[in-house]
């Protein structure tokens, strides 16, 4: 017997994901993985912690002069790491 509304099971799972609330924490959870390649080994080796609150992604740096330069660099990271996820994730990163 064939049946004629088949599903992918990809689309099931997402849809499923989206209808229980645990898209968005998964997608949050590859953006905060996926910060060390998007940034780089030399810039990830000088972070210690990376968060998301409120659509802002805050990564906490231990050389200040790396601050300012990844500020300037700051709307290129977010389309970046949104790129990777493939979702609009965050839309704004702050370094402290």
């Amino acid at each position: 017997m064939f049946r004629k509304d088949v599903q992918n099971i990809h689309d099931l799972l997402l849809y499923y994901m989206r209808k229980q609330g645990l898209e968005t924490p998964l997608l949050q959870r590859r953006l905060i993985a996926s910060w060390p390649e998007v940034a780089g080994e030399a810039i990830s080796r000088y972070t210690t912690d990376v968060r998301i609150y409120n659509q802002t992604l805050y990564v906490k740096l231990t050389m200040p002069a790396l601050r300012a330069d990844l500020s300037m660099r700051r709307t290129e990271l977010v389309q970046q790491l949104n790129n990777r996820v493939g979702a609009q994730i965050i839309t704004d990163i702050r370094f402290t």
